[in-house]
């Protein structure tokens, strides 16, 4: 079972940073034992040799009938009782401990049966000496873990900034710009060594470019075949309007007009994915544009208006996005349908069905309806389109008591861009 992590375990450069500060740690207490250990085994050796050389010069001393002398006594105060026991049983031995608040390094071996000859040393120097040691080892680990953390951040900054680049561009490839591009210099210069955060700006490099060329070429072909179509439409229109009255006539005018106006949403549609139209700015208010569009559909929709508001939009753009969330609402939908504004907010809602969850999961898809009613799936893709020209926002959900409900927001003043080119 994985135990849970905080929540600032998260970003790259942060898990990499504790793990360089881990690993220097451990490094720097690994060597800092090791060269502890080394020199203090070297320091109390030499004194422990210092201490049995003088133990042997008293213990010649001694049996040569001289007083014991330069530290060496018999038995004298202080001498560590382990050390004293080890004298007295016939071997040779030391001992380092404090004596009189010092540090000591005792030696001992047996004079006159069980009585001890000792010699001490100070062992303030050796003591010293490894107390600084230490404090060298712990200043200079701190000072090497600060500067390779620091450096192994800026590496990994390095890293994880390209790294945040690669993922804004992904982020804005995957919302529609497709001229955006890493543009890694790792991955431009080919005698640089190639590392993996450029093998992955190339690969998105290229996959926008491959997506791109294979967008322009199906807009390309949408734009073709639907021009093309213009000129045969117009003839059998034309045709048409010639044909005696009847019904084999209206339903041929009818079937004509229907793919008149499938072509001409396929133009349009076109035009908006190329992302070259022109927005024509003026002020309107939103309450009489709502009550004139709904005129013009000729449905029986009522309008609301809780707040009205005046706006700078292009006029057709707006028109032609509410045209359609209302002539959606009554075809797909079911009376009453309603067009509420409130504000620069302006909502259309039905009482049928609702949407489809795959509508509410990605949006609208020209060319899918699963109401099993007339349409193409165009109105709302076009809608969509030009509120994204007016810089508008539309979602598109479900009421809880049914029905479905568009909700167009509108830019404040001063919202849309300058030129007004998309």
């Amino acid at each position: 079972m994985r135990l849970p992590l905080p929540r600032w375990t998260g970003p790259l450069a942060v898990k990499a940073a504790v793990f360089i500060t881990v690993m220097c740690c451990a490094l720097a207490a690994l060597l800092g034992v090791l060269v502890h250990v080394q020199v203090t085994d070297q320091t109390v050796g030499q004194a422990r040799e210092s201490a049995l050389r003088r133990l042997t010069e008293a213990t010649e001393a001694y049996e040569a009938g001289d007083a014991p002398r330069g530290g060496a006594a018999v038995d004298p105060r202080g001498l560590p009782e382990e050390l004293r026991e080890l004298a007295v049983s016939g071997r040779r031995g030391t001992m380092l401990a404090h004596h009189e608040g010092r540090p000591t390094m005792w030696a001992a071996g047996p004079v006159d049966g069980e009585r001890a000859l000792a010699v001490r040393i100070d062992y303030s120097q050796g003591e010293r000496t490894i107390d600084g040691l230490d404090r060298a080892i712990v200043l200079s680990s701190a000072l090497a873990i600060g500067a390779t953390v620091l450096v192994g951040a800026f590496a990994v900054t390095r890293v994880t900034r390209r790294l945040h680049a690669t993922a804004r561009v992904a982020r804005r490839i995957s919302a529609g710009d497709l001229d955006a591009r890493v543009d890694d210099p790792r991955a431009r210069d080919r005698t640089r060594p190639q590392d993996e955060v450029a093998a992955v700006a190339a690969a998105l490099d290229s996959m926008a470019a491959s997506l791109q060329g294979k967008l322009l070429a199906e807009q390309r072909f949408t734009a073709d075949v639907a021009h093309e179509l213009r000129t045969p439409l117009t003839g059998l229109h034309a045709a048409a309007e010639l044909l005696p009255p009847g019904r084999p006539t209206e339903l041929v005018r009818d079937r004509v007009a229907a793919l008149r106006t499938l072509t001409e949403d396929l133009l349009e549609i076109s035009r908006l994915d190329a992302r070259r139209e022109r927005l024509e700015l003026d002020t309107e208010q939103l309450g009489a544009l709502a009550r004139r569009v709904v005129r013009a559909s000729g449905t029986d929709t009522e309008v609301r208006v809780l707040r009205d508001a005046a706006v700078e939009t292009d006029r057709r753009r707006l028109e032609r996005v509410l045209g359609n969330l209302v002539a959606n609402a009554h075809r797909h939908g079911r009376a009453p349908v309603t067009l509420t504004v409130d504000g620069p907010v302006v909502t259309v809602r039905d009482h049928g069905d609702g949407f489809p969850e795959y509508l509410l999961a990605h949006g609208p898809q020209r060319f899918r309806t699963e109401s099993g009613t007339k349409g193409h799936g165009l109105g709302l893709t076009i809608a969509l389109g030009q509120a994204e020209v007016l810089g508008a926002r539309l979602d598109f959900a479900n009421a809880a008591d049914g029905g479905a409900v568009t909700t167009l927001t509108l830019p404040q003043a001063g919202d849309a861009t300058a030129d007004g080119v998309i």
